[in-house]
């Protein structure tokens, strides 16, 4: 019998868990790409979204600017993104895939599929659908 109070009786704890468990499977297979599960979510945003700023960059894939901006020098140093001038503003920085970065996102992205089908097998369809959804919400009504 679980004690009320351990630690896998907070919902806090099983979102945790999950997120560990489903984000170390994602981070086994972009291993062989040589791709960073936080670099998949840049190369994402980037093919959608060309002109962020590195601030908003860093909200939208979950990182903190410091490290999102190591991990930038990292991808341009790989030739998977460079960085542009901003057109209207001179000292803003949009990030560009490359090539290869369009190359490699094409890959990767049939590895990060495959994830999600496995989590729609495991729970079904229609409870995977419920839990994203839940999760959004959640997203959206818990403060930073």
């Amino acid at each position: 019998m679980q004690n009320k109070y351990s630690v896998q009786s907070y919902i806090s704890y099983s979102l945790a868990t999950a997120h560990r468990k489903i984000h170390n499977s994602l981070k086994k297979r972009l291993k062989e790409y040589g791709v960073q599960v936080e670099a998949w979510r840049v190369m994402e945003i980037l093919e959608s979204e060309a002109k962020l700023t590195m601030g908003d960059l860093a909200e939208v894939v979950l990182m903190n600017p410091p490290t999102l901006t190591k991990l930038v020098d990292r991808m341009v140093s790989d030739g998977i993104v460079h960085r542009r001038v901003g057109n209207e503003d001179q000292r803003q920085v949009n990030l560009v895939l490359t090539e290869l970065g369009h190359k490699r996102i094409a890959q990767i992205r049939k590895e990060v599929q495959s994830e999600d089908d496995l989590i729609f097998e495991k729970i079904g369809h229609e409870k995977a659908e419920l839990l994203k959804s839940l999760l959004s919400e959640l997203s959206d009504a818990t403060p930073n």
